[in-house]
């Protein structure tokens, strides 16, 4: 990035946070603070182990400064601006999820528009929320659109503070289905004073299993008998004999499915239940950011400050209006909605920003200046000479 486009991002960014009113996270004194400031070169250095006494105001500190990015930390200390990790004096830390486009399956951002990574990431956010929410009852929850590739969510409930890497592992694991065990999700129940293997229907991924069996029994119902044992074989460890058991028992017992019996159809139906265990995890699973969550001391983005690497706000979404929210418009800061900018790009670009897409080839455009600062922060362009 040339001097020119750097003082010019600067400025604007400046004129941003002097309009702003950014909200603070809870205990905003108790935390540490960090920043990335626009150096020359093509590197970054973060600024860390600051107070919000060393750093004074935060909006007056952001104009001050107009930083690339901003960052908080999700612990709190006794000393947030010693200069050491073990002198900090940690009290808890809020558990902070971030899913980024860059590590969802099948998401290739060399192939994938950035409008298109965005909507896979929140796909994979409604997941994680189904976890959040539904499996381990969070409540309150805050959800913030990262205004990069995708969204963080914090909980911050007393019940989490004190949490270990090693305890927020384990969340991960669970949100991610990492070696699922069949197993965990089947209890044992007397019935008529004999014992039944059932699967955990309640709820977590039992109910995620059972969900997926009585799909697929609903298919198989309604199928000719021939698909239907063709469906069947097609899963690991079902022949034609015990293809044939199986289906009888989904037809002939329905009831047992419901329940969930996994001794209905013989071991057929487990192994089933294990077939689509898998499937299942491929399908709800959370592709979460395990460091992030693991790490008691991380720094997250300041909800209401810029990306430096693409001008667009951190943006907070209300649960609510989750579904309607819209990355490419909603987080674009209104500041940069009301001139145009030149701009000087090198290889063809095509931006869709504010509700519109601008193709631009090599040369000198003048564009809203939304896209100018979109371009410029992500190196795809730079300010063009006044």
């Amino acid at each position: 990035m040339d001097e020119r486009t750097r003082e010019y991002l600067r400025g604007r960014f400046a004129d941003y946070y002097r309009a702003a009113e950014l909200p603070l996270p809870p205990a905003a004194n108790e935390r540490e603070w960090g920043h990335i400031p626009w150096t020359p070169g093509s590197g970054t250095t973060m600024v860390r182990h600051q107070s919000q006494l060393d750093l004074g105001d935060i909006g007056g500190f952001l104009t001050r400064t107009a930083p690339r990015h901003v960052y908080f930390s999700a612990a709190r200390y006794d000393d947030p601006g010693a200069s050491t990790m073990g002198a900090k004096g940690w009290r808890g830390a809020d558990l902070i999820f971030d899913l980024d486009a860059d590590h969802l399956p099948g998401v290739d951002p060399a192939e994938t528009s950035y409008k298109e990574m965005l909507a896979a990431c929140k796909d994979a956010l409604r997941r994680l929320l189904s976890f959040l929410e539904t499996d381990f009852g969070f409540t309150d929850l805050r959800i913030v659109f990262s205004g990069g590739r995708g969204y963080h969510v914090h909980a911050r409930t007393d019940s989490v503070q004190s949490l270990d890497s090693d305890a927020r592992g384990e969340i991960v694991d669970y949100v991610r289905g990492r070696d699922l065990d069949t197993d965990g999700l089947i209890r044992t129940a007397s019935a008529g004073g004999a014992t039944q293997r059932l699967l955990r229907t309640e709820g977590g991924w039992g109910r995620r299993v059972h969900d997926e069996l009585r799909s697929l029994t609903a298919e198989l119902r309604d199928c000719p008998e021939t698909d239907a044992l063709d469906r069947l074989t097609s899963f690991d460890g079902i022949g034609e004999g015990r293809a044939e058991t199986v289906l009888g028992a989904l037809k002939t017992n329905p009831q047992a499915i419901e329940q969930g019996n996994m001794e209905a159809g013989g071991p057929g139906i487990r192994l089933l239940a294990d077939a689509l265990a898998d499937r299942v995890v491929d399908n709800h699973a959370a592709p979460i950011d395990e460091p992030v969550t693991t790490d008691t001391h991380r720094l997250i983005r300041l909800p209401g400050s810029l990306h430096g690497g693409s001008g667009l706000v951190v943006t907070p979404i209300d649960r609510e209006n989750l579904d309607s929210f819209r990355p490419l418009v909603d987080a674009v800061p209104e500041r940069f909605t009301t001139q145009e900018v030149s701009i000087e790009v090198e290889t063809s670009q095509a931006v869709a920003l504010g509700g519109d897409t601008i193709k631009l080839n090599p040369g000198v455009h003048s564009v809203p200046e939304s896209v100018a600062v979109f371009l410029m922060t992500r190196g795809d362009a730079a300010k063009a000479p006044a």
